[in-house]
């Protein structure tokens, strides 16, 4: 274990046919239709988190949460934070403010409903709030969101924005809102993503050196984040979604689940809630 920094280790809830990468070939109208497999894998997860002796924070569509509320309660009954991925995954960038608040209010309802519990953490779809959303953190605020953690301070071609900060901050002048960006390395000048996809395809040695850089350099916890689907080897194979796309989505699968045993067992690991806690004392 690389140091007594706890860092935040999250799971972003949604099933294969709802992420970004397939949202120009799977139309929302045929999710009901197509071979549900969220629940299954999570429970995956909440079993390899239970025989590691971890405790995340589940970043839930509130689609997800409406479908599978015992899976939902599993979450809470088990110490873990349930928190708020938006409805369907639709991105920040595509709403208005008013439109980002009516989906906000539709996800929480849902999940607060099938969980017992209120939700107060929020991470968007696809890190979508960025330069292109300078009204999101207000939304939030005016909701009583304690944190968000959706911003990526990194240069990719589907989000990010680079000139954010780091670390954990407020966005806003007269808000408590705190921001925790996910964690990036900074190598020859750049921010280098370490989480879900990119923690597939980049060796194990790079994620482990970024964390115990970012714990004991810099002083910060890090923020890691991955998918249920990303465990699952045998999902369903969407051929005709560009050839890209299918490379960052099916790359690597069944290596996941041992890479993530690793990662658990070489740092410590915690809710991300309690991370916004501790962090929140360095925000100047």
């Amino acid at each position: 274990m690389s140091c007594a920094i706890t860092n935040g280790l999250s799971v972003d809830v949604e099933d294969w046919f709802q992420v970004g990468a397939f949202e120009t070939v799977i139309d929302r109208g045929e999710w009901d239709a197509l071979q549900p497999r969220v629940e299954r894998n999570t429970h995956a997860v909440l079993d390899l988190f239970g025989e590691t002796g971890v405790k995340a924070t589940f970043f839930t569509l509130g689609w997800v949460a409406e479908r599978n509320p015992a899976l939902m309660r599993r979450i809470v009954d088990e110490g873990h934070e349930i928190a708020s991925h938006g409805w369907d995954h639709a991105r920040v960038f595509t709403f208005d403010a008013a439109q980002f608040a009516a989906d906000l209010k539709r996800a929480r309802t849902a999940i607060e409903d099938a969980a017992g519990v209120a939700v107060t953490g929020y991470r968007a779809p696809s890190f979508s709030i960025d330069a292109r959303t300078p009204w999101a953190h207000t939304v939030l605020a005016e909701q009583g969101y304690a944190y968000s953690s959706s911003v990526a301070p990194i240069a990719h071609d589907h989000y990010g924005w680079p000139e954010a900060p780091r670390f954990a901050y407020r966005p806003l002048a007269d808000a408590p809102l705190v921001e925790l960006p996910v964690t990036t390395a900074r190598v020859g000048g750049r921010n280098m993503p370490t989480g879900g996809g990119f923690f597939r395809l980049f060796p194990s040695a790079f994620t482990n050196w970024a964390i115990r850089r970012v714990n004991a350099r810099e002083g910060h916890a890090a923020v890691f984040y991955f998918h249920p689907w990303e465990i699952d080897p045998d999902q369903p194979r969407v051929s005709n979604a560009p050839a890209k796309s299918r490379l960052r989505h099916y790359a690597r699968l069944g290596a996941m689940a041992g890479k993530l045993r690793g990662l658990i067992a070489r740092h410590q690991w915690g809710r991300v809630d309690a991370v916004v806690a501790a962090e929140t004392g360095a925000i100047a």
